[in-house]
């Protein structure tokens, strides 16, 4: 348990963002469990209903690297919530499809999210949760000092080959 006074935490913005994101990530992972389905299964179903994307524009958005990309979608493939296919434009590129099953299962998991997201929301009083997802907003999107994830030249390296 967090010892530290209220103020001692304000004064540790990561240890918020990250406490808050992996409290949330827990609540909508078991709320999800509950019908089969985990959030990055979620996420990415949500982000392809939305319209025809590719692979990497999903990969992207659902903020997955390349190779969970791949084997989250191998596993919608086979439980036939989702399909790929070359894209007419380049055959290299695959476009990813929600089926009518994926778009029936994203639309019950959004109903048991909207229910996360409103107990959660729901301590808040109306006006503190909109100033808190404009800040959100402002501080991830567009030019927000939060909008673009760099990499850290100072991330431990892999061995290869070994």
């Amino acid at each position: 348990m967090d010892t530290r006074t209220d103020e001692e935490i304000r004064g540790d913005l990561s240890y918020l963002f990250d406490k808050a994101s992996q409290a949330l990530a827990a609540r909508m992972g078991a709320a999800l469990g509950e019908l089969g389905m985990n959030v990055r299964d979620y996420c990415v179903l949500a982000k392809a209903a939305s319209g025809e994307r590719t692979q990497g524009e999903l990969a992207e958005l659902a903020l997955l690297d390349k190779t969970t990309m791949v084997v989250t979608l191998d596993h919608l493939e086979k439980a036939g919530l989702a399909q790929r296919s070359p894209s007419p434009v380049d055959r290299r590129v695959r476009i990813v499809r929600t089926t009518e099953a994926g778009g029936a299962a994203v639309a019950e998991a959004r109903g048991v999210i909207d229910g996360v997201y409103e107990d959660v929301l729901g301590v808040l009083p109306d006006e503190q949760r909109t100033v808190l997802l404009d800040a959100l907003l402002r501080l991830v999107t567009h030019d927000g000092p939060l909008s673009a994830v760099e990499p850290n030249p100072h991330a431990p390296r892999r061995k290869r080959g070994v």
